[in-house]
């Protein structure tokens, strides 16, 4: 059977036409695609704007104007007046009466309409379904400026998806444009209120490049800040300044100028005047086209760049339908690239001629340069001399440190630095504090910006080894006293050691690092565990080095306790240095260090009593 008699068994089928329940879709539309109430305004303002720019691109000196009237009288109602290009009857059916369909797109060229779409704030034809957000009734008159014979005519619809159209006498619009009705739907009349449609109309239309009015109060404002002449640059950033605390509401400690060309941004970044988290997402006032397009772009930057806060306008990026949010694209990622290497080349420009304004900026957003210097070299290079770092020798540049120490050693935990730091510094060993956020990584990349240095994870086997060692003879003699110091302190899976360091006010110090803290912490899961999983735990058992409470036999309240004989108290004296030596490194006390500790308190305690005892004739202990 060939294919051709296979289709012709088959039955007939006919196309359907999907079925649409218009008062669902405008629900949807206008109450789920938008995030607040407030877009309408921004919607009303881009269909005058764009009605506008369509006229002129045909009529150059067509008058630009857009005026908002709050009537109270009547009502919550709105009428938004515009000198755009208008609309025929049959555009009314072929656009408004279309939901998704566009003037502003290729494939309304068959209504007639030239396409002008890099000039156009809006491309979806949803638009003025947002209205429906706070209207119960939409009443569109228009006059076409391209078929000035055409009569003027009017659009009304209604929330439940109805509208009706018809043709008006020509004095009921004499000249071309459109006038937008609104009708305020229950409940939502605050939005039409002068005071709100004035603000939102600031908000959103503050640059854009028309004469827009509510009454008569000017809602434009241009040029933008960032674009207008000023008599000095210290006037500039005192204007710049004021417009931060306007706009974001806090004085930046420097603005950046963002002027991209190529991708048509003009703006600036303001400089937070304190630290925030590198996990929180800083978010950027964004215009397209002069219209605010979102107050809250997150992928505009690169993530280092989370110490600045943006306001731009910008003619080259895409917006999402809802026109609350960019589109990522190959643009977006390119803009973010060229304003991430715009605020480089402020910091690189500071290092360079401006070292004072540098060293404030970096005093409260070095975090974020660390975080940029990871992945840029260049910038480590550049910063080296300026990122400050917590070291024995305090707080110190890596340049500088590298200067004074021919080994950089450094820690990856703020715990294993307080551990060694004290004992480092005395034995002239540098150590840099790794443990904040990116602070090792930067340490280890060191040698690639600055070859010849030599940089070391400090441990604590380097650590005892920068220690002086005990005369031989001496150790030995002190060997019974060691043994039972190294039995009492087995259980807790650390080992005793005895040397001599500086400073000598330092009984014991107590040292481990990464590994032997995870064996530990395997060796008491097991001790706790039941069969099944101690024997699993147990068979993970590795070759770890143990922690190590290093004695100082420099100290006299070492040497007093290694002269005892009695095995107990040399016990409980051995617990108490453990304890004290855990306590003065910062260490979070496991269980059992809490309980070694309050048996060595108790165990002192008894002893430091007891002479006192036997004073007041009490004869039940016995002596030591």
């Amino acid at each position: 059977m060939d294919f051709q008699t296979s289709q012709s068994s088959q039955p007939s089928q006919s196309p359907h036409t999907f079925q649409v329940d218009l008062r669902g879709l405008v629900d949807l539309l206008s109450h789920h695609l938008y995030s607040s109430p407030r877009v309408y305004l921004r919607e009303l303002l881009q269909n005058a704007v764009d009605a506008i720019t369509a006229r002129r691109a045909e009529q150059p000196d067509a008058p630009a104007r857009v005026r908002l009237y709050v009537d109270s009288q009547a009502g919550a109602a709105l009428r938004v007046e515009d000198t755009g290009v208008g609309l025929t009857e049959a555009d009314v059916h072929s656009l408004l009466a279309t939901i998704g369909r566009s003037s502003k797109r290729a494939d309304a060229s068959a209504a007639g309409i030239q396409e002008v779409r890099s000039d156009f704030l809006g491309q979806f034809g949803i638009g003025l379904l947002a209205c429906f957000v706070v209207a119960e009734r939409i009443r569109v008159v228009s006059r076409s400026a391209r078929t000035p014979d055409a009569a003027p005519v009017e659009w009304t619809a209604s929330d439940d998806g109805s509208y009706t159209v018809r043709t008006l006498p020509h004095d009921a619009r004499p000249e071309p444009g459109t006038t937008v009705h609104l009708t305020a739907r229950a409940g939502a009349g605050e939005w039409l209120t002068r005071e709100r449609v004035l603000t939102l109309a600031r908000d959103f239309g503050s640059l854009l490049p028309y004469d827009v009015r509510v009454g008569d109060e000017a809602v434009t404002d241009l040029p933008a800040p960032w674009d207008r002449p000023y008599p000095s640059p210290a006037t500039r950033r005192v204007a710049l300044a004021r417009h931060c605390h306007d706009l974001f509401g806090f004085t930046p400690l420097d603005s950046i100028e963002l002027d991209v060309p190529l991708a048509g941004i003009r703006g600036v970044a303001y400089v937070l005047p304190s630290a925030v988290s590198p996990a929180q997402r800083a978010t950027h006032r964004v215009h397209l086209k002069g219209m605010l397009l979102t107050e809250r772009a997150e992928q505009l930057l690169p993530d280092w760049a989370f110490f600045v806060r943006c306001v731009l306008d910008t003619d080259s990026l895409r917006p999402t339908a809802s026109r609350e949010s960019l589109y990522e694209d190959e643009t977006l990622a390119a803009v973010r690239e060229a304003l991430g290497e715009r605020i480089r080349s402020w910091l690189t420009g500071l290092a360079a001629g401006d070292p004072e304004r540098l060293a404030a900026f970096l005093s409260v957003h070095h975090l974020g340069v660390k975080s940029l210097a990871r992945h840029d070299r260049e910038m480590l290079r550049t910063m080296l001399p300026w990122l400050p770092f917590e070291t024995t020798d305090g707080q110190l540049s890596l340049e500088e440190f590298a200067q004074r120490h021919p080994v950089v050693h450094f820690t990856r935990t703020v715990e294993e630095y307080r551990q060694v730091a004290p004992i480092a510094s005395a034995q002239g060993v540098g150590v840099v504090n790794g443990g904040y956020t990116y602070d090792s990584e930067l340490v280890e990349a060191l040698p690639s910006v600055r070859p010849g240095t030599v940089v070391a994870e400090l441990d604590a086997d380097t650590v005892t080894a920068h220690l002086d060692a005990v005369d031989p003879a001496e150790e030995l003699a002190l060997s019974e006293f060691l043994a039972v110091a190294r039995a009492r302190l087995d259980p807790l899976q650390c080992d005793i050691a005895l040397r001599s360091f500086h400073p000598l006010s330092v009984p014991a110090l107590h040292l481990d690092d990464r590994v032997a803290r995870h064996e530990q912490a395997r060796a008491e899961a097991e001790a706790q565990a039941d069969d099944l999983w101690a024997g699993i735990l147990g068979s993970l058992r590795g070759g770890a080095p143990r922690a190590r409470l290093v004695l100082n036999h420099l100290n006299p309240l070492i040497r007093r306790i290694s002269s005892l004989r009695d095995a107990e108290l040399i016990g409980t004296a051995t617990e108490s240095l453990y304890g004290r030596a855990l306590l003065m490194a910062q260490r979070p006390l496991r269980p059992a260090d809490t309980a070694l500790l309050n048996r060595a308190f108790i165990g002192l305690l008894e002893w430091a009593t007891h002479g006192e005892s036997d004073a007041t004739g009490d004869s039940s202990g016995g002596g030591f």
